[in-house]
Order: structure tokens, then sequence, then C-alpha cells
């Protein structure tokens, strides 16, 4: 499964809509949506809950920095969001964090709601025939309560306002945040698939408990491929295999061909090592027109078969 990270962003800069619909044309299975709110409570598609690295709101709005130097997109109501002018994503210094990628200030590309994105997913699969599916993010959904917007409700009911109510319909909730997940299903007796992200073993539940609530986890390559040894071979983790054990999807982020791990000389060999050898079962990638023609010429029996991403709960 071809998870597009942020769309096509390889390409374009990340979260825009002409990203997603590039990622869309290029085959990948879900488009991720990373979901935060603005102050008149609009969910909104963006990756931080600051604006800073991608946006020229300190130039829009030069004295709404927080005492912290930071312009946070809770502060600005969605009509002052809409403004704003979108662009690669920068390093503190302002210059490309991948250099390689979309030029800085070319073209003109605009924050999208929520709402928003899910009607034009919904309109190019009812255009294309396709069933290409969701796969929004909710974002440090503590710190929002803690500024007075319950963002876990207002995703779900979002999601269930365009019919994603169910663990077949394409979609997948991710959060890092344990608690907020099982208060997806406990507090909201939410059905749809949800996604564990995970940035270490230490700090969440076990496995066995994980797979009470969620379908799989999302974690990141370098804890399945955790360096290279002496006789340069990758060193792999355990990881997958007590997923599956515990009925448990893996997912894995994120698959830049800009941007390889120690030791992995190509893209297609980062893709090899983890479809054909840890066998995820989805894959986040920048570049998923790349993912898509790997798996596409990729034999058989070098992609695994899993049904754990689609258990009823």
């Amino acid at each position: 499964m071809v998870i597009a990270h942020r769309g096509a962003c390889g390409y374009l800069p990340e979260h825009t809509l002409v990203s997603k619909a590039l990622a869309f044309a290029m085959g990948a299975d879900y488009l991720e949506q990373d979901v935060i709110a603005t102050r008149d409570g609009a969910l909104v598609v963006l990756h931080d809950i600051i604006l800073d690295n991608v946006s020229d709101v300190a130039d829009v709005f030069p004295r709404r920095a927080r005492d912290d130097g930071h312009y946070y997109c809770i502060d600005f109501d969605l009509d002052e969001i809409r403004t704003l002018r979108i662009s690669e994503r920068r390093n503190p210094d302002g210059k490309r964090k991948f250099p390689g990628r979309f030029s800085l200030n070319s073209g003109r590309f605009g924050i999208v709601t929520l709402e928003e994105e899910i009607r034009f997913i919904q309109g190019l699969n009812r255009s294309t025939g396709k069933n290409v599916g969701i796969y929004p993010e909710i974002k440090q959904p503590q710190w929002h309560r803690s500024q007075g917007i319950d963002i876990t409700a207002d995703i779900l009911h979002m999601l269930e306002r365009y019919g994603y109510r169910s663990s077949s319909d394409p979609v997948y909730l991710q959060c890092f945040d344990h608690e907020e997940l099982a208060r997806v299903r406990k507090e909201f007796g939410a059905r749809i698939k949800v996604i564990q992200l995970m940035n270490s073993r230490e700090d969440y539940p076990a496995l066995e408990e994980i797979a009470r609530y969620a379908q799989g986890i999302g974690v990141s390559i370098g804890m399945l491929c955790t360096g290279i040894d002496g006789d340069h071979q990758p060193i792999l983790s355990s990881l997958p295999d007590e997923a599956r054990e515990a009925g448990l999807a893996v997912h894995a982020y994120t698959f830049r061909a800009d941007k390889l791990p120690d030791g992995i000389p190509d893209f297609a060999s980062l893709l090899e090592l983890f479809v054909s050898r840890l066998k995820v079962d989805g894959l986040f990638t920048d570049f998923p027109d790349l993912a898509v023609d790997w798996l596409k010429q990729a034999p058989d029996n070098a992609i695994p078969s899993s049904n754990a991403a689609s258990q009823e709960m």
C-alpha cells in the first residue's frame, strides 16, 4: 500500500491540492492529511501547529508571533490563513529543507481545509472511477485542547459527515498519542481503521495492548532498520514480526529518494529491503510514483499479503 506522504511532496509543496492531485494521478492508494485547527475552529491540512516554515506569515502578519517567535495557526482565523502563500519547506535559516525540490516562491499555493480536501479527493474518485483513500493525522490533540479546541471530536465529525464510518471505508486515522487513539474507540465509539504512530518502543503500550484499539502501527524506517553492521549489511528489527503476531499491520515512514538512510545505495534498494525482507504492509513516501512503479515490477512473491489492517473492530 502506497501512502502519499503530504501528497507528492517530492515534486510540489507539501499538503497543497496540486501535490495531492499529482499523487492521485501517480497511483497512490492513500493520501495523507495532517490536521490542525485555526482560531475559529476550522480544520486545515498543515503538518505543523506553526506556520513559519512553509508560509509567508512573517511578511503578511509581522506582529502576530507569540513570545517564542513562532506564528501559530491557532492564532489566526481561516480568512486570515487563506491570505498566506505556501512554499517548499524551509529550514530556520530560510533555505530549502530539500534543495533539489520545487523552487521557493514559484507558483501560488494556499492552505486548504480538511473538508475541501476530502471533497476534492472524492471528486477525483468519482470522475476517475478510483477509490483512493484518505489518511488523516490528529496533530497534538492535548495541545489543541489546552487552546480550547477538541480537534479529535471535530475530525471524527468531519469524517462521519463525508461517509467515513466503518473499518471497510477507505480511511486510516493516525496519531502519536496512544491515549487519544484509545479515546477514539472508547469515548467516541469510532469504528474506522486506526494506526498508532510510534517513534520509539519505550513510550507506547505493548503491541498486544495497541491491538485492542488499532489495526496497525506507523513506525519510522529507523526503527525497522537500525543501522549497518561491520559487513555493511542492514541491521533489521524484529518489530514487524512481533506486530504481525499481535495482529497489527506495519506502515513505515518516510521513504525519500533524496534522503536515503546510511548504507542504502538507492531508492529501489530501500524499497526491496522494506517490502521484500521486512514485509511492511504500507509505506509513506514523498515520491509515490517511484514506489508504485517499483511495486508493479517486483515479483509477486516479493510483496507481502496481509489482512491485519482490515480486521473489524
